[in-house]
């Protein structure tokens, strides 16, 4: 189908929904007039190994098990299921929510694998998770927390991290995988079709990797799934993610306020940690790449939030890189080339174990980072916990008055109004 095709029958979708009251509905959280402070709940239906590592510690040595897909086939059906129904009943609980409503947060962003929704005949996975996503809906409305719901894994994986369910080749959009995950889309836009009081947003995919996909059967992905929503809502938040491609010389122009659609937000990732010459680089550097970067997202014509980005500045956490990988910072990670420093106190340890050097840098880094991210549409810090990634732990961090309370406070103003360096000793 050619883009034109597309633009007409999203917009004769959109006229069906606006003719129907039923599906006319009001957004309820103003993108253009408030600022998306979140944070997201990583972890918790979608395991990754560096956030929980002691699910995956028998396998510390070998033995196979790298992510949720080898997780759940080792164990097989019945011990997966217990333990991860253990998991998902106690990694976040309502207390989290109340905790991160009491620190300004206004938004989370809940990954969700694709066999939650849409299971498929032949994988390990196990269901169970809706129930208590159900359940955190509901304690999201008590907080007065918008929920943005974020498809995190693909059927055949869409960028073969862990992260997406299933570490290895990139073979979505093989078979009949594009169907399948519009179907979860769908699912997932009726099931929670009457709490568009909570859930805002609806992401149609994370981290498609451009390097291994078709980016034009992405693009026709993205319009389909759009229109999948507006069979529900008219108004949901649609969220698209750039796949690692330019936010403005790649997306400006796409599924705009002009392109027939409505409520469309630009998801961009910023991290600077998984390169060797990110690793390498001064906190100054860091902070001044992050300054960079708001005249980029302020640029773009759509709403633009960096859905993921983080207080790191080494991949030093255990396992950030896959299970049983080393590090860049260090030179421990097969092919990195040189050696920044140690991981230690960062590799694994709490925030009140950190460096007094590590805590000034990261306070820093993270305040030219907050400036920075709201230059458009506002941010979701990657994670709200880990069990022992330090860098990565928003509670803890702000336990620890490494971010700023309130989120509109500023230790160290003017940061990205500067080409001085501000941090001490550099």
């Amino acid at each position: 189908m050619t883009f034109l095709k597309l633009i007409t029958a999203a917009a004769a979708c959109l006229s069906l929904v606006e003719a129907n009251p039923i599906l006319r509905r009001q957004l309820s959280f103003d993108y253009n007039g408030e600022k998306v402070r979140g944070v997201n709940l990583g972890g918790w239906f979608v395991l990754e190994p560096w956030i929980t590592p002691s699910i995956f510690q028998p396998w510390a040595n070998g033995g196979g098990v790298v992510d949720e897909y080898t997780f759940t086939q080792t164990l097989g059906k019945t011990a997966a299921q217990q333990q991860l129904e253990a998991h998902w009943s106690s990694w976040i609980t309502e207390a989290d929510f109340q905790e991160i409503a009491s620190v300004g947060l206004n938004h989370v962003r809940i990954p969700i694998g694709y066999w939650a929704l849409n299971p498929l005949d032949g994988d390990p996975y196990v269901q169970g998770q809706l129930p208590i996503l159900d359940q955190a809906i509901g304690w999201a409305r008590s907080a007065g927390i918008k929920v943005l719901l974020d498809l995190h894994g693909a059927p055949l994986s869409q960028n073969g991290f862990d992260n997406s369910g299933r570490y290895g080749p990139i073979q979505w959009q093989q078979g009949d995988s594009t169907a399948q995950t519009l179907t979860a889309i769908q699912n997932l836009a009726d099931r929670y079709a009457g709490d568009t009081d909570v859930v805002t947003a609806i992401e149609l995919l994370n981290e498609p990797a451009n390097w291994g996909i078709d980016m034009d059967a992405l693009k026709q992905f993205y319009y389909d799934g759009w229109g999948n929503v507006r069979t529900q809502n008219g108004d949901t938040a649609v969220v698209i993610h750039d796949a690692f491609e330019d936010v403005q010389s790649y997306w400006n122009g796409f599924m705009n306020a002009g392109s027939g659609v409505n409520n469309v937000i630009l998801d961009t990732h910023i991290y600077q940690i998984f390169s060797d010459g990110e690793v390498a680089m001064k906190p100054c550097d860091h902070v001044q790449t992050a300054c960079s970067s708001a005249g980029k997202l302020a640029g773009t014509d759509k709403w633009t939030i960096v859905g993921e980005w983080t207080g790191a500045q080494t991949d030093c956490a255990k396992w950030l890189n896959g299970l049983g990988k080393g590090a860049r910072y260090d030179g421990t990670f097969a092919g990195s080339t040189g050696y920044n420093g140690n991981c230690d106190t960062k590799y694994e340890g709490t925030v009140d174990g950190l460096q007094d050097v590590d805590k000034t840098n990261l306070e820093y880094y993270v305040e030219a980072q907050l400036d920075a991210y709201e230059a458009h549409s506002g941010w979701i810090f990657w994670a709200w916990k880990t069990e022992s990634a330090p860098e990565w732990h928003f509670q803890n961090l702000t336990r620890a008055g490494l971010i700023p309370q309130p989120l509109t406070s500023r230790k160290h103003p003017g940061q990205c109004s500067t080409t001085t360096c501000m941090i001490p000793g550099n």
